[in-house]
């Protein structure tokens, strides 16, 4: 877990917990687990976050004596598949996956939401975080966090930065890149990280905000350059790798996530039991390792803890948004 979730968790800013929006009513269905548990999941099958979780379900469903069916329900940043939950009954046996888009951003994106994160929905456990790289292409003059702050100054607006599309955690970590550090960078936005990586490789653009699972391979491999990651850490994976405050974006850190959530109202013993069971799972040295190699740090919580983790990073790109005037449709 990165030091800013423990900052956060620790301070208790937003006190979602108790006799607030995530309070759940005290009875459960007995024996629960009785048959099996579907698992919406708002990404397509896939990519690092769809790959973790599909090493956390099948231990989660040993833990629980159920299977546990992944339900892949992707679009509009998150919003189809939680939308989908927040209509389900709240009786443990239909939870959810989701992003910081849909739990946190998209409220602050979209001018109508199907659903409202706060309350229609509880949560179970924070999942992982994904941090992301700033990288170059091995022949660009951009040799360093300081040479792009140098001809972003010199020429505003005219370096461009590839990201994964409008609304995606990439696409909001450029844009508080650019706050942060007081410059003016041209984005361009495809349809996820892969296009992205293969148009720095070939130049077609100069700089990419990607995660790590989609360009690790890269960097090691010397296709592209690393020139800094999101996060408030260096990452075990590229050591020699500064953190954008590290190299003079000072205050930045940002990093994707996901984690489960449950409709609202759900029993609060059930909440309690996913959140025991998927602690033991999250820490397990196979699902650990596993979601290490794609590209993924877990972070398990409480309940009243992710609640307090969303509830920052709602403010956090609501500020963000604000200040770019994205608006999505």
């Amino acid at each position: 877990m990165t030091s800013t979730l423990q900052r956060v968790f620790l301070a208790g800013a937003i006190a979602l917990s108790g006799g607030g929006a995530w309070a759940q009513p005290a009875t459960a269905s007995a024996g629960w687990p009785t048959k099996p548990i579907r698992m919406i999941v708002t990404f397509p099958p896939g990519g690092s976050a769809d790959a973790t979780v599909r090493i956390v379900a099948p231990k989660l469903g040993e833990r629980l004596g159920q299977q546990v069916v992944i339900d892949n329900r992707p679009g509009a940043g998150g919003n189809i598949g939680l939308a989908a939950l927040a209509k389900s009954d709240p009786d443990g046996y239909t939870i959810g996956v989701g992003a910081a888009g849909g739990l946190a951003a998209n409220v602050s994106l979209y001018p109508k939401m199907p659903f409202d994160a706060q309350k229609d929905f509880v949560p179970i456990s924070l999942l992982a975080h994904i941090p992301f790289v700033l990288v170059a292409a091995p022949t660009s003059p951009i040799k360093s966090v300081g040479d792009l702050m140098t001809q972003a100054k010199a020429e505003p607006g005219k370096l461009s930065v590839g990201h994964g599309g409008n609304g995606t955690a990439m696409h909001l970590s450029v844009q508080l890149m650019k706050q942060t550090a007081g410059i003016d960078l041209a984005e361009i936005a495809y349809r996820g990280s892969g296009p992205v990586a293969l148009d720095v490789i070939g130049g077609q653009v100069p700089l990419g905000m990607l995660d790590l699972a989609s360009v690790l391979q890269q960097v090691k491999a010397g296709k592209v350059r690393a020139l800094a990651v999101t996060s408030d850490q260096r990452l075990a994976a590229l050591p020699d790798v500064p953190t954008l405050a590290e190299a003079g974006i000072k205050g930045y850190e940002s990093t994707g996530w996901f984690g489960v959530v449950a409709p609202a109202a759900t029993p609060a013993p059930i909440v309690t039991r996913l959140q025991a069971e998927l602690r033991a799972v999250l820490v397990d040295s196979e699902v650990v390792a596993g979601a290490r190699a794609a590209g993924v740090e877990l972070s398990p919580t409480t309940s009243a803890e992710f609640g307090r983790f969303i509830g920052s990073e709602t403010a956090k790109w609501a500020d963000v948004i604000k200040r770019s005037g994205t608006k999505l449709e």
